[in-house]
């Protein structure tokens, strides 16, 4: 994100290459914004979830049908309200105010600052696996974190070129692993029986429900396809298709690094192995194969993180110019041109996730809620529909194919991943709701100051 789109102003006519996306360039964009450090942790956890080979592959496929679904809804709405704030907008304009700063609070506290700590967990276990240290790997995560923040409040942040740079790294060892995996490896450990690891009850689906968490954080991204209407040429073909494409791509990529996994060490061996890439690598290379997997991971872990440090700015921008969040977090240094206020907030209340949970806890913390949200707004494309009908509205450039059905299966499919987080890790999930009920007096408390300060 530039400095002119965090101070929600529109880009100029001139910035950047995005406004001539042809079809291919939207595509990659689409993968780019998905493909991050998530598919290089978490398929353990969907191993320890559920126990056979053909629910851990069906778990990633049916996370790839979810936010192709979601890509769907959110191009919609984008032509419905191109405004800044994408989600907050959203739900503000379709829902009320108060679910919209609602979200926006949960971003800061819980979404993107657990996500931030994820991805930096991530980033340290593979930084281990290099360096052999003896260290746990919240520090060095929290340590990454520090650093970063530090940067950005100084102004020096990663461009265009780093964030493409990482996605083709992060692509080139997804490549190299499934590259050896299949010239060098050995006997195959899938085995397609039994199907499931447990006869069909409500049991297996809260445990294929919770398998889902840690795969939807993997495909999270899906919805930054929304912002990209206004900077393709001839967005109605080109977005709906390069969404399609893309999202298919991902998950081509991740069902078969994950078939690769499975191969390689058996559901019950990816279960165990908290490194699935490096492990896999050193059974097949020896230690310099881990190695050197590890190092290209790292690298892609530590870039995307340095990349997620200024996406969220725009919805506190958005809360701060509807006076229902601190004036000082829209404040941008004049020398730097950076949010500094919303840096610092960002990147310490990182630090404490990191600090306070496991990865997998911190990733049930982050879906919990983000599915909560996705959910909410795939219903404001239902309330925003209902509108137009009523007002007679000229029809727009983009429709999600098979409305409503299809978005009722959206927001079916994230409440049930809500749902199973609960059952499954009842105290990190209630402790994320209880952080989201807290921002409701907070919401009217600025609500009344703001009133306040307006009559006088």
């Amino acid at each position: 994100m530039t400095e002119t789109e965090i101070s929600g102003q529109p880009l100029p006519q001139s910035g950047g290459l995005a406004r001539h996306l042809g079809l291919f360039g939207t595509t990659m964009a689409v993968m780019g914004g998905i493909i991050g450090a998530g598919i290089f942790i978490n398929p353990y956890l969907v191993a320890e979830r559920v126990h056979t080979s053909a629910l851990i592959l069906s778990a990633w496929i049916a996370g790839g049908v979810i936010a192709l679904l979601g890509g769907f809804i959110y191009a919609e709405l984008a032509s419905r309200l191109p405004v800044v704030g994408g989600q907050y907008a959203y739900l503000r304009d379709a829902l009320h105010p108060g679910v919209a700063f609602l979200y926006g609070w949960v971003l800061l506290l819980v979404i993107q600052t657990g996500g931030m700590a994820a991805v930096a967990v991530t980033f340290a276990r593979y930084f281990l696996e290099l360096t052999r240290w003896q260290v746990n790997d919240s520090v060095i995560a929290a340590a990454a974190l520090a650093l970063l923040t530090a940067i950005n409040c100084l102004g020096v942040r990663a461009g265009s070129r780093v964030q493409s740079v990482m996605t083709l790294t992060a692509i080139a060892a997804i490549g190299m692993l499934e590259a050896v995996s299949f010239l060098r490896g050995g006997t195959s450990l899938i085995s397609w029986r039994p199907l499931l690891d447990q006869p069909p009850s409500v049991h297996l689906a809260i445990a294929f429900g919770s398998a889902m968490t840690p795969v939807l954080f993997a495909y999270g991204g899906w919805h930054t396809s929304s912002f990209l209407s206004g900077e393709i040429r001839d967005p109605r073909k080109t977005l709906p298709r390069g969404l399609v494409l893309g999202v298919l791509g991902v998950i081509a990529v991740y069902s078969s690094v994950n078939f690769v996994y499975v191969r390689a060490l058996g559901p019950t061996g990816l279960a165990a192995a908290t490194t699935p890439a490096s492990a896999v690598m050193r059974a097949l290379l020896g230690p310099r194969g881990g190695a050197l997997i590890a190092a290209g991971i790292a690298f892609s872990a530590f870039g995307f993180l340095a990349q997620s440090f200024l996406t969220a700015p725009r919805v506190y921008f958005a809360m701060a110019e509807d006076r229902i969040f601190f004036r000082s977090v829209a404040w941008i240094d004049p020398r730097t041109h950076v949010p500094v206020i919303a840096i610092l907030l960002q990147g310490v209340w990182a630090i404490v996730i990191a600090l306070s949970g496991t990865y997998a806890q911190v990733v049930n913390y982050v879906v919990a809620m983000d599915s909560l949200f996705f959910g909410l707004t795939a219903v404001c494309l239902l309330v925003m529909r209902r509108r137009a009908a009523l007002a007679s509205a000229p029809a727009i450039e983009y429709r999600v194919p098979g409305h409503p059905w299809t978005t009722l299966l959206f927001i079916a499919a994230e409440w049930i991943v809500v749902a199973s987080t609960f059952a499954h890790d009842p105290i990190r999930s209630l402790i994320g709701l209880g952080i989201a009920a807290a921002g409701l007096p907070a919401y009217y408390l600025w609500r009344a100051k703001n009133k306040g300060a307006t009559e006088s």
